[in-house]
């Protein structure tokens, strides 16, 4: 590793290759065979993204993004969306092909991953056997995956083309659309704009009226036909009619760019908004491009940052996210961090979740390469501290609540309540039950936020209202809040603070010599604690209070006689 590092540095400073910069940057943020220094990482993406590295830029937009250094950031993210965009479909709106998060939570998740198994999948292998035997749907269907590249498959032109093919010949409709797009593209074939025509204008009478905005572009631009603005308007006004998102959007740019009609922003502007409110993509990116110009919606450069960084986030780079997961499904932990940690650089939330969790799930498994080898405990930690605490930025709930753990309990970092509590509110911002519920109890114990009752029962009510499965730790605390209210100074309230304490030991005896899952009765056992020690508490009381009326009064004045 320290060799590969070494001539990657030296392409780097001495060829000046853009490429070697650009990973060499990547190993300078992360720490990886290098001291982590900010400084050179920013300066070898900056070299890179000037010799045209494209993730190199992404990194350096999001790291401006990050310092709020709109100006800048908009600047590489509208470059990047614009290459992004030209990749698309020109007629039917592909499928948003997003990272696959790896885990849910603190598991991992299954469902996602055995839906991206690719030719291995079980489903998978049944479809195939049905478009073999001769079903169209199946056909349509593996001619989907395989153009899109979808459920973990790789994109295959040929083959997508084949089955295509097969299912128009069983009498598939949704075929004829792809054909043209296929034509038009010349993916895998030859273009023939010619050819895209005509199988774009059958699918238009079987009524896929997503056809109609590849015919209308073709129009528009002349292709295998005369251009003709008003033939391509009548058609996107076909497709927009029919509620197709690419109609819109199609009919936005005529409007923005008074192509065949008079120039009309105002119109542009609710056909985009139209258009990006069902998801297209392109849409997103006019709207971003009125926001970073200020023509047709108020100037807002950090808008326009947001919505060219989803755009951007969907360019050719996005395939790094396909070859972390083929990693991760084949057992190469080290290979999926790595790729993943990459993606994190370049601001893929997803990305930054998943490389942390491969990071706190499988340890030393996960190759992490620190400063001068395999990273320490310490590096391990502090390192996937950092990618929680960016996905947290990104709005990962999940990410925040993992921050205030740490915080809280002095994980891989100082322990600090008060930075504790500041990570929890931004999960309880995205209404997280167990943030209200951890906000509730730093209330009614002063722990990093103030020492309040009456808060801490309104984030434990909360908590409830969102997540009914939190009825029993609710109950629980909203008991101790009663007992805390009313017997503020007994010994109650003192065995109540010393639990947290005692609950991992009683955890650790119950598991290892009742059951290996013995939170339920864990729980129990402290409800039947508390209960007990309240009652016998109330006993006391009340054997005092009897004691006390029998008792004779000495300054009753004798009765006279």
């Amino acid at each position: 590793m320290e060799e590969a590092a070494a001539e990657i540095e030296t392409a780097a400073n001495t060829d000046g290759d853009p490429h070697a910069r650009s990973v060499l940057g990547f190993l300078y943020g992360m720490g990886m065979m290098r001291e982590r220094n900010k400084a050179k990482a920013f300066l070898n993406h900056y070299f890179a993204a000037e010799g045209g590295n494209a993730q190199s830029k992404m990194a350096l937009a999001y790291t401006y993004s990050r310092q709020d250094m709109h100006e800048k950031a908009v600047k590489l993210y509208a470059e990047l969306a614009e290459i992004a965009v030209n990749s698309f479909l020109i007629s039917k709106d592909s499928p948003v092909i997003e990272p696959i998060r790896i885990h849910n939570g603190a598991e991992e998740n299954k469902e996602a991953l055995k839906k991206s198994r690719g030719e291995d999948d079980e489903d998978f292998q049944i479809l195939e056997y049905q478009a073999q035997k001769g079903n169209a749907g199946a056909m349509y269907k593996m001619g989907l995956f395989y153009y899109f590249g979808l459920r973990g498959l790789r994109r295959d032109h040929t083959k997508a083309l084949m089955w295509f093919l097969k299912a128009v010949d069983k009498g598939e409709p949704r075929s004829l659309e792809l054909l043209g797009e296929i034509y038009a593209r010349g993916a895998g074939v030859e273009r023939n704009y010619t050819k895209a025509l005509e199988w774009l204008s059958l699918a238009s009478e079987h009524g896929l009226y997503s056809a109609y905005n590849g015919m209308g572009y073709l129009y528009v631009k002349g292709y295998g036909v005369e251009k003709n603005y008003t033939k391509a308007k009548e058609y996107f006004d076909k497709a927009a009619d029919n509620e197709d998102a690419g109609g819109h959007y199609n009919l936005g740019v005529m409007y923005l760019k008074g192509i065949g009609v008079k120039r009309d922003v105002k119109i542009a502007c609710k056909c985009f908004i139209v258009a990006a409110n069902a998801g297209q993509p392109k849409a997103f990116y006019q709207l971003a491009k009125m926001f970073h110009t200020g023509v047709g919606l108020k100037k807002n450069l950090p808008m326009a940052t947001a919505l060219y960084k989803l755009v951007a986030e969907r360019g050719p780079w996005s395939s790094l996210s396909r070859w972390a997961l083929e990693s991760y499904l084949k057992g190469d932990m080290g290979k999926a961090f790595l790729l993943y940690s990459r993606m994190a650089e370049l601001g893929y939330e997803i990305a930054q979740s998943n490389a942390a969790w491969i990071l706190d799930k499988y340890g030393e498994r996960s190759m992490c390469m620190g400063e001068s080898g395999v990273c320490t405990d310490a590096e391990r930690h502090h390192r996937a501290h950092s990618l929680w605490w960016q996905a947290s930025e990104q709005g990962n709930e999940h990410a925040a609540l993992l921050i205030g753990d740490a915080y809280y309990y002095g994980r891989g970092t100082v322990r600090d309540y008060e930075r504790a509590a500041e990570a929890y509110i931004h999960a309880k911002s995205q209404s997280n039950a167990q943030a209200m519920f951890n906000l509730g109890y730093m209330h009614e114990h002063g722990q990093g936020l103030p020492f309040d009752l009456h808060l801490a029962k309104r984030y434990y009510d909360q908590a409830l209202e969102l997540d009914p499965a939190a009825k029993l730790p609710v109950t629980l605390a909203l008991a101790s809040l009663w007992v805390r209210k009313n017997y503020a100074d007994s010994f109650l309230v003192q065995i109540i603070d010393s639990l947290p304490e005692v609950y991992p030991r009683v955890e650790e005896w119950v598991e290892n010599v009742i059951m290996e899952e013995g939170n339920a009765t864990i729980l129990t056992l402290f409800v039947c604690l508390l209960t007990v020690l309240y009652l016998r508490e109330r006993q006391r009381r009340h054997a005092i209070a009897a004691a006390g009326a029998h008792e004779p009064n000495e300054h009753v004045v004798p009765a006279a006689r």
